[in-house]
């Protein structure tokens, strides 16, 4: 099985990372010491939405 890894925007020192495989989609927001948050998606559209949201509330945060 092949997984890809993408990182989808920074913020400071946090990345959103998808990593996608046949089973679906992974969503992780790093900091270069832990994950903060990991959720699974069906489909990538749901998970580029979630991001999409959460790059704009991390931005209002920082």
């Amino acid at each position: 099985m092949v997984n890809d890894d993408r990182i989808l925007w920074q913020v400071g020192d946090l990345e959103c990372v998808m990593i996608t495989c046949c089973a679906g989609a992974e969503l992780q927001v790093r900091r270069p010491s832990a994950i903060v948050l990991r959720e699974l998606y069906p489909t990538k559209s749901d998970l580029y939405e979630r991001a999409r949201d959460l790059k704009t509330e991390y931005e209002r945060s920082s």
